[in-house]
Parts: structure tokens; sequence; C-alpha cells
């Protein structure tokens, strides 16, 4: 249906007054998620607030007392009523452990690594949660995601944050057209996270100082390795250090203890060379390590292809952009050469260290902000 453009857009984007639009906050329980919804809720808008309970720490780390969202919970609670909206928690766990945490340990004790947060993204946000707002009849769904949602001659385009240090579209990339219609960033334009918590502090938020979270959620104290052996026992089993060269050089506890790239905590000082994980052979249980120049790749084979670029993304023979391989890393120059509508060769101009599979490889437009879409790193 064609829009009405006679009449004046709300600032989410439709023909309506706020107060009859109505619009589902992802509340996390952080200040990025509380202040979009005070905003929303101040703009007059028919704010509906749900956390998820995705995961209960203590079951996975056997730390009493540890439950994963308990205080995060409680804060996006006390935004609700403060603001004055009705706020849910739902219980995500079974949907959660089986859409992210179950591939995250698989794919880790496959040598990869892993980046669950863009699955979770990708398989409950943004998609049983959608589908949860809409059952709520919202108009559309709103996150605290420091992102940009434009409107393009062909619909809504995904683009950078404003904020370059803040920017998350390496975790958004496989959003899709029709979930990118229906979701709502209100803080991508913001300048700096400054201006997020000055907001919370206009608000009254009671999480204006709260700090950021920094690890996965079911990963608080970034050992991955101690998260891994306890959702598969036995998965630590001892190998040897191998170099490149054949050499046996030491013995290690457990391949899922390394990732490519690693340098330091090998356990085989005294050598002549600074040497890296180049490989970790889970058959073998074997970490095969060597120079750096080892590390180098010009050449990525990607799969899982999420195209949000202009035309079929297998309708051109190559696709000239800037790509990310770790959300870290600055974009880098690449051709894209499709191999079919989901599965692609990326061409590094300048080779990248450390690529690894079960990253993505994020495109990026070369002359704006607009995201193009990326796909999934594989051994090939």
């Amino acid at each position: 249906m064609a829009l009405d453009t006679t009449k004046t857009l709300n600032s989410l984007g439709f023909a309506k007054p706020p107060s009859e639009t109505r619009v589902v906050v992802a509340m996390s329980g952080g200040v990025d998620s509380s202040v979009v919804a005070a905003m929303l809720a101040e703009e007059g808008y028919d704010v509906v607030g749900v956390t998820l309970q995705l995961y209960d720490h203590g079951a996975a780390l056997a730390k009493k007392g540890a439950c994963c969202a308990g205080l995060d919970i409680h804060d996006a609670r006390r935004v609700a009523e403060e603001m004055g909206f009705p706020h849910y928690v739902l219980d995500y766990e079974n949907i959660f452990k089986d859409a992210v945490i179950d591939e995250f340990a698989d794919s880790y004790l496959a040598g990869a690594t892993p980046v669950p947060c863009i699955r979770c993204n990708e398989r409950v946000k943004f998609k049983d949660l959608l589908e949860t707002a809409r059952d709520l009849d919202a108009d559309c769904m709103a996150t605290g995601h420091y992102i940009q949602r434009k409107m393009g001659e062909a619909g809504p385009e995904l683009h950078s944050a404003a904020d370059a240090n803040r920017d998350q579209s390496y975790f958004l990339f496989s959003t899709t057209p029709e979930q990118l219609d229906y979701l709502r960033f209100p803080l991508g334009h913001l300048a700096s996270k400054a201006e997020t918590r000055a907001l919370a502090a206009k608000y009254g938020l009671a999480v204006a100082d709260k700090p950021d979270s920094q690890d996965i959620c079911f990963v608080p104290n970034g050992n991955y390795a101690s998260v891994i052996e306890k959702l598969r026992p036995g998965a630590a089993e001892p190998g040897e250090i191998v170099h490149a060269d054949g050499r046996v050089l030491g013995a290690h506890d457990g391949v899922i203890h390394y990732t490519i790239g690693q340098r330091r905590g090998l356990g085989i000082g005294g050598l002549s060379e600074p040497l890296y994980v180049v490989k970790l052979d889970v058959d073998t249980r074997r970490v095969v390590v060597g120079p750096k120049e080892m590390l180098a790749t010009r050449t990525i084979p990607v799969r899982e292809i999420n195209w949000l670029g202009d035309g079929a993304f297998d309708g051109a023979a190559e696709h000239h952009v800037l790509v990310k391989v770790r959300s870290t890393r600055p974009p880098r120059e690449a051709v894209i050469r499709p191999l079919s509508a989901s599965t692609a060769e990326v061409e590094l101009l300048t080779p990248e260290e450390g690529v690894s599979p079960g990253q993505a490889c994020v495109f990026y437009a070369p002359d704006s902000s607009r995201i193009l879409g990326g796909g999934w790193i594989h051994k090939g």
C-alpha cells in the first residue's frame, strides 16, 4: 500500500499520533535500551517493555546465586515503573540454548571462533521476540543498538552508527529486509555514548551510570573454555603443540583453550622466533603454530550470506566493497565473487591476519555508511 505523504509522519515513521503507535522496546536492563524506552514514552508512544530471560549463569558456572538477568530484569522493570509503561519478562532460556549456546559450543569444539551475539540477534531477538511484538499488535520494535535505519529508494536500508566507536553493524549484518522494515534504532544517530548517558540523567534513570557489559552474556568472566567444558564434558582433551614444519614443541590441555592468531600463553617459551596459532586441528587434537606471516589471508570462503544491497546478490559477477572480518578491525577493500545466492569467495586487496572460521565477514558500501550484508567465514 502506498504511503500517504500528505500526512505528517511521527518520529518512528508512521502517519498517526505517537499515542496511537504501539512500540515494543527490547529492554536488556542496560542504559541504552532504557533510554530508548524512556525517550519513546516521553514522546507519548504506547510503549511496551520486554526483557528476555536468556540464561541462568548458575547452571553453567555452578556458581550459587549467579542468575543471568536477575539484576538486569530488576533494572528494566524499574525503568518501566518510573516511566509508566507495562513491562514483561519472557523466559527464552530453551530457545536461547537451542538457537545460540549449543551452536557456540559445537563450533568452538570444531576449532572455530564463533560470535554468539550475532546468532542471538538473528535467531532470538529479531525472530522470536519480533514475532512476539507482532502478537502484541505493535507497529514496530525498537532496540538500543547503535546502528541506523535510513529510507532509501527501494525501502529501508541499514547504515553504520554516527559514532564509529559504538557502531554495532558487525553484529547486525544478518538482519533481513523484512525485519528491517519492522525495526527501529533510535540511538544510531547520536554522536557519542556520553549523549546517551546525558539522556538517561535527564529522564532520571537509575541506570544512567551503569557500566556497559563487556562479555558474552553466558560467559560473564570471559573464560570460554570453562563454559565449554561444563556444556560438553570431556571436551578439553590433551594433545600436541606442533610447529608448521612438523616439530613437536610441547603439549596442551585442550584445543578449546586456543584461538587462531593467539601468541601469548602458548606454553612453549624459549624459542628464537615469536610463534602464533595458525591452525587448530580438532581431529588430531593438534594446535599448529608458525610465524606471523602464516596468518595472512587473502581469499576467504563465505556462506549463509544475507544480502542487503540493491539487486540480486548473484546478479553480478563481482561486488567491490569494504569488508570487516572481525568486529574490532577496520574495514578493508575487497572484491566479492558470488558462487550462489548465499555463498561467495571474498578476495582482500590487502591480506588480513588472523582470519578465523566462525567469524563474520560483513560487507560495507565503499562510498557511504550503508551495510550491504555479510556472511559467515568457513574453512572452505
